[in-house]
């Protein structure tokens, strides 16, 4: 039985992308009774007599999912935010890291229009930057504009399924056209009065851009930690993990345990206050959280 890869999801078609082309195929007739939902990224077996009347048979194991955007098998996210218009926000890329973290997905951190900033912003910029890779995360930092940057965005792409995900209005259908100039992805101009963009891409789909698989999607429509556990939080936040060790107690969950290491680090100044501040929201977030039945 041939097996494919799902490239994009329209109308209820699936299309398989395999050695031998991309067939259009739908999904089995069981699959809405045993409640298979086949996503954009999933390994299928499929049949298929021509290349636009094809069926999916079966859904191979997934390593991971995600429901907004619906895509599976991610290797990595390339969170994508702005230096400026709309500007940095490091709360809401905390947000988006400990969604991802939670995936076991790869994150980079891509910090977009640099052109836009004066000496004195970007010294602040650099300085988040500087923080970030400190906790062990990769940053970028580019421009679409002037090309700054792509060069060594590239590599990063090669043989990988990536998700660009972001802030909306912070560039990314840019980005992805400046990577690959006949996409001719629609990009949105900043609403003035918004100070944010508007979504321009409405469904799901894997484009090829530089040796490697790229969703654009309009990236995460919930940044809810509506499937996160609270003692998986800490694990999500590098420069917690590399000290919690040192805590007192086992399954510190670094808010009010004596002897934590990590509020030492905090106060010693190892660890940022904004990382921790985040770390406290998302705790009190998840906590007050409705239960799910």
């Amino acid at each position: 039985m041939p097996e494919g890869k799902i490239v994009k999801a329209l109308s209820g078609f699936y299309y398989v992308l395999s050695e031998g082309g991309v067939t259009q195929c739908r999904g089995r007739g069981n699959f809405r009774k045993n409640k298979i939902t086949p996503l954009v990224g999933d390994y299928v077996e499929f049949q298929a007599e021509n290349k636009t009347d094809g069926y999916i048979l079966k859904v191979l194991d997934r390593k991971n999912e995600l429901v907004r955007p619906p895509i599976a098998n991610v290797d990595q996210a390339i969170l994508v935010f702005s230096a400026s218009e709309p500007d940095f926000s490091p709360a809401l890329l905390d947000r988006f890291l400990v969604l991802v973290e939670s995936k076991e997905i790869e994150p980079l951190i891509c910090v977009t229009k640099m052109d836009l900033v004066t000496s004195e912003e970007a010294e602040k910029i650099e300085q988040y930057v500087s923080e970030y890779r400190s906790f062990g995360y990769e940053v970028l930092m580019t421009s679409s504009k002037t090309e700054h940057g792509l060069e060594e965005l590239t590599p990063y792409l090669k043989d990988k399924i990536s998700v660009f995900a972001g802030q909306s209005g912070v560039g990314k259908s840019s980005l992805l056209n400046a990577l690959n100039p006949d996409l001719e992805l629609k990009t949105a101009m900043i609403s003035s009065h918004l100070g944010r963009g508007k979504h321009t891409t409405r469904h799901v789909e894997l484009i090829d851009i530089k040796d490697g698989l790229v969703a654009d999607t309009p990236g995460f429509s919930s940044l809810e930690f509506s499937e996160l556990e609270i003692e998986e939080l800490p694990q999500c936040f590098p420069e917690m993990v590399e000290v919690a060790e040192e805590c007192k107690f086992r399954g510190c969950l670094h808010i009010n345990e004596p002897k934590c290491a990590v509020k030492s680090a905090v106060e010693a100044g190892r660890i940022p206050d904004y990382r921790y501040d985040h770390y406290l929201t998302f705790h009190k977030e998840i906590k007050e959280r409705k239960p799910r039945y």
